[in-house]
């Protein structure tokens, strides 16, 4: 391979900050405004225009599961719950203990005024680059942006890049897909259309939920290739009522860390939403007149880096619903595995009884390999199959919240994160909102709670 040489230069820092979150995603936010709260100058590092990650800038307006499997019984709290309610009180949507669907527009508003209240900075269209690392210890980045390249050093960096770029960057120890190919679950380009009478495909789908039978007469007649097999998800909100996110999409064998690939997935994606919304105005009532609004800017990535941390969450721990005395939230969603080598879902997939549920343990977030970084998301610490559940929305903010926190705790008692005091971290939590254990789980579902919550 030819290369050029690029002449050495300084990179001049710009900013000096307590807490550096790199990715304003779920984790991201999350773990900024825990950190900004409790009086740590925090600074996001986003790729894109906006807060959210995938619900916003990937377009999935729809979050769950704050409940446990199956359940109106609420074990999620604390910020991922807030962004929730406080999308749906600002006029953008629905909640319930649930799920919460909204504009996509109004939630990247509801985040920027939460960032701004806890005054955390943002800095957007800015690519995170480099780990700076000292020793073995994180202690900054350096970013590219229009204003050129530069370095912002922090006292404890928090990385929610979804992708691990940080840890991978500062030497850390990481996993890529499947166990047995390598492989991770395909890629989904979300979008919305309008003009669709909701009653009517309500009525239509009925409790079929995944409608196979009318994806395998499409594909029989011609009308669409086997990309996919089943509904991942029509997102409804009654705020626009006679529009549908659409999660169907499905690109296998491509990989988020290689932009060929990222473009590549792009590109076949929209090609199968286009394709999708002409099998819609033909097979489904309720939709023959729907048109495409908006794909977003971003592909949806469901799996890529995951670290290899303190401890690994494993299927076991998840199906044994296991309890740690370092737990910093819930899971509870099934174990959800696209197929990573095809349409629908994989074998691996589990669909629990109701009242799932499992605690997170903090030592997740904790690289093993190196000192003054956190990580939040879907690149924790876990094996393939326990990411099936623990990737998604809530259970990455549940994450992101545990170590902001954690990182401002670091910072007053000058420790590193892995030597935090978790009693102190969990009484923190537990203050704010976050349900960790059995009798948070009681009392944020007693009659009063359960009352303020409509």
């Amino acid at each position: 391979m030819q290369s050029v040489r690029e002449a050495a230069r300084e990179v001049p820092v710009v900013e000096e900050v307590d807490v550096l979150v790199v990715g304003g995603g779920p984790a991201g936010v999350a773990a900024a405004f825990a950190a900004g709260r409790l009086g740590a100058k925090t600074l996001v590092v986003e790729q894109f225009n906006c807060l959210g990650g995938v619900a916003t800038a990937g377009g999935h307006g729809h979050i769950c599961l704050y409940s446990s499997w199956d359940s109106s019984e609420r074990v999620v709290g604390g910020i991922p719950y807030e962004m929730a309610r406080r999308v749906a009180e600002a006029g953008y949507g629905s909640y319930n203990t649930r799920t919460v669907d909204f504009e996509v527009e109004g939630m990247k508003l509801v985040l920027e005024e939460m960032a701004g209240e806890c005054g955390c900075e943002l800095l957007y269209h800015t690519m995170f680059s480099e780990a700076v690392v000292e020793g073995a210890r994180v202690v900054g980045a350096i970013v590219e942006s229009k204003s050129g390249r530069q370095a912002i050093r922090a006292r404890y960096v928090i990385d929610c890049t979804g992708d691990g770029d940080v840890a991978a960057k500062a030497g850390c120890a990481c996993d890529v897909g499947d166990e047995e190919s390598g492989h991770c679950q395909p890629m989904t380009l979300m979008f919305q259309i309008g003009g669709v009478d909701w009653q009517r495909v309500s009525e239509f789908r009925g409790t079929d939920y995944e409608l196979a039978h009318v994806w395998k007469k499409a594909q029989q007649a011609g009308d669409m290739r086997p990309f996919q097999s089943v509904i991942m998800g029509w997102w409804w909100t009654p705020t626009r009522p006679d529009q549908v996110g659409v999660n169907f999409t499905h690109v296998n064998f491509a990989d988020s860390l290689d932009a060929r690939d990222l473009t590549r997935a792009t590109i076949e994606a929209r090609r199968q939403a286009y394709e999708t919304i002409d099998v819609y105005r033909k097979y489904i009532p309720g939709m023959e007149e729907c048109y495409m609004i908006s794909t977003p800017n971003t592909i949806g990535i469901r799996e890529s880096r995951r670290i290899r941390g303190e401890y690994t969450l494993t299927r076991d721990d998840l199906v044994g619903m296991r309890e740690f005395e370092d737990t910093i939230g819930y899971g509870s969603f099934f174990i959800d595995i696209h197929n990573v080598s095809g349409p629908g879902m994989d074998s691996k997939t589990l669909r629990p009884e109701p009242g799932f549920k499992y605690q997170i343990p903090y030592r997740i977030l904790v690289p093993r390999d190196v000192e003054g970084l956190l990580v939040a998301g879907r690149c924790a610490s876990a094996t393939h199959e326990a990411l099936g559940s623990l990737r998604v929305m809530p259970q990455c903010g549940v994450m992101g919240e545990a170590a902001g926190t954690a990182a401002a705790l670091c910072l007053e008692a000058g420790v590193e994160p892995r030597a935090v005091d978790v009693g102190r971290l969990q009484a923190e939590l537990k203050s704010r909102g976050v349900i960790i254990d059995a009798a948070d789980i009681e009392a944020a579902n007693a009659p009063e709670a359960a009352g303020a919550d409509r």
